[in-house]
């Protein structure tokens, strides 16, 4: 921001229009100041206000440029040409992102013309639909096995019950470690968990204390994967394409999900859930070919924390000390806990109130897959992430959810699954997004551990809960309590935005459509003041 005289008229960035952080690790965020998510930069200081003298005009070109470059003003010494339309930045102050940049300007797809991690993003769209296959046929095996919808919500509570106890150690152990190596090693542990399972079920063996057993084993690995794989995005890409590639992860995701249950399905009712597990443990071959693939010499790779003491502490510190990772991560917290427990509600629903069978199952988790896909790619060809958008889509979200409780028919309830997933994923990515561009490349282990384990690790709460009211009162009470407990969610961590970003909302009309904007508010003092005279 300039110091001109035009800066001291400027609003002040909102909570809701504030864009995440540039990567301090990148020109743009050196020797800048964080920015907040809550209320504008701190004023400049006295020295910072003071007007330059006046350089004399440079007469001559610079060297290496031609005279008659055009849109270019003479420089001063020692200091970088300003950008169009804006005065002259004070030192200390980064470069503007250029025009075309690849926050602005990207494609939708920019970040898979990186070799290595167009290698990762293709072993992983195989390494997904297994993934989303073992889900399937761990659910509907759990239920045949037991009948039981709560034992459904235990088994993933197990699943995401050591992300809940140890997510924390595994982010220090992830800002400790090399990423790549790290990965080969749970990825293993992953398809080595799913081979087991498979030769348990195919051999008419397996009991449900078997499905609990492989499901916490995977939730051991994950505490060590999950910030790995993220942290690893940035290290393949730069801090450039940060963005595009996370949303990627997620379309990428997505798209596995729309195979996955669909195969799943097909296999369980034709051949049995054992062939699904085979299916998920053979799937592993894919990323870690591409691991060991990869070119290391073209990582972007940050320097490791060394080992010490405190470092837990620290990255708690750190988050605690930033309103701009606190409020997303909370948010993402209530969703995860109360409002993304699919497995219970699909199963409940497609068993106990339409009474269709495994096949139902399927098709509620692909067209959910569909329109988290349509979510997915949208925020990746969205330029930034603005917790505006976060608060939104949390809010739809969850009224999507009730209005989905009460739906009365199959068809309509299979339907208004699109934009759940729609509105769930763009929760996910918005908030994912934001975390990462706003968090030190040393500490970003550590943080997106964090954000991993309140948004996973809050469903071995949320889980039983959720399937305890739902064997008692009913699929629709269960999945209408998630419904409520989103919006509120949303509404509550909105209005305090508001307020602690000073910030009122604003009704004005954009041509022919109303546009909901969110302006400073103006408190009495300042309304009273009469203007200063120089």
């Amino acid at each position: 921001m300039s110091t001109g005289p035009g800066a001291a008229s400027a609003p002040a960035p909102t909570a809701y229009d504030t864009q995440p952080a540039p990567d301090p690790g990148t020109a743009a965020g050196a020797g800048a100041a964080p920015a907040t998510a809550l209320g504008p930069a701190p004023a400049a200081t006295t020295a910072e206000a003071a007007p330059r003298p006046a350089a004399a005009p440079r007469t001559a070109p610079e060297p290496g440029r031609a005279a008659s470059d055009p849109g270019r003003t003479a420089r001063e010494p020692g200091r970088t040409a300003p950008e169009s339309g804006r005065t002259a930045r004070e030192p200390g102050r980064a470069a503007p992102r250029k025009a075309g940049s690849a926050r602005r300007g990207s494609s939708m797809f920019s970040s898979l013309k990186v070799r290595n991690y167009r290698l990762f993003f293709m072993g992983q769209v195989v390494s997904n639909t297994g993934t989303w296959m073992q889900r399937i046929a761990q659910d509907w095996l759990v239920l045949s096995l037991t009948g039981s919808s709560a034992a459904v919500g235990i088994t993933t509570a197990l699943q995401f019950l050591p992300m809940l106890l140890f997510g924390l150690y595994g982010g220090v152990l992830v800002d400790r470690l090399p990423k790549r190596p790290t990965l080969l090693v749970t990825q293993s542990a992953m398809a080595l968990t799913g081979l087991a399972l498979a030769a348990l079920t195919l051999t008419g063996h397996v009991e449900v204390w078997h499905v609990y057993v492989a499901a916490f084993a995977v939730g051991l690995a994950t505490v060590v994967d999950n910030p790995a794989r993220q942290s690893f995005v940035s290290e393949m890409v730069g801090p450039g394409q940060l963005q595009n590639a996370v949303s990627l992860n997620s379309a990428n995701f997505q798209s596995a999900r729309l195979i996955g249950p669909a195969v799943a399905g097909l296999m369980i009712t034709g051949v049995g859930t054992g062939w699904a597990f085979l299916a998920n443990g053979l799937s592993f071959v894919a990323p870690l070919t591409s691991l060991l693939l990869m070119r290391a010499r073209e990582l972007h790779v940050v320097e490791r924390t060394p080992r010490g003491k405190g470092q837990l502490r620290e990255g708690l510190r750190y988050v605690a000390g930033r309103p701009d990772l606190i409020w997303p991560i909370v948010l993402v917290g209530f969703i995860g806990t109360f409002g993304f427990n699919f497995p219970v509600w699909l199963s409940a629903y497609a068993d106990d109130v339409f009474h269709a069978g495994a096949g139902a199952y399927s098709l509620f988790n692909t067209v959910m897959a569909v329109g988290s896909l349509v979510g997915a790619l949208l925020a990746a060809r969205r330029g930034t992430a603005r917790l505006r958008v976060l608060i939104a889509a949390a809010a739809a979200f969850g009224a999507l959810e009730i209005v989905a409780a009460l739906a009365p028919s199959y068809w309509l309830f299979a339907l208004l699954m699109a934009p759940i997933g729609v509105f769930g994923l763009t929760v996910n990515v918005t908030a994912n997004t934001t975390v990462q561009m706003a968090t030190d490349p040393a500490m970003r282990g550590r943080v997106m551990a964090l954000f991993m384990m309140v948004f996973m690790g809050g469903t071995p709460l949320g889980a039983p809960l959720v399937g305890w009211v739902t064997d008692a009162y009913g699929p629709r009470t269960g999945f209408a309590l998630g419904g409520v407990i989103s919006l509120a969610a949303a509404t509550a961590i909105g209005l305090a935005l508001t307020r602690a970003g000073n910030v009122r909302p604003a009704l004005s009309w954009h041509g022919r459509h109303p546009r909901l904007t969110f302006v400073p508010r103006e408190n009495a003092h300042e309304k009273n003041r009469e203007p200063a005279t120089v």
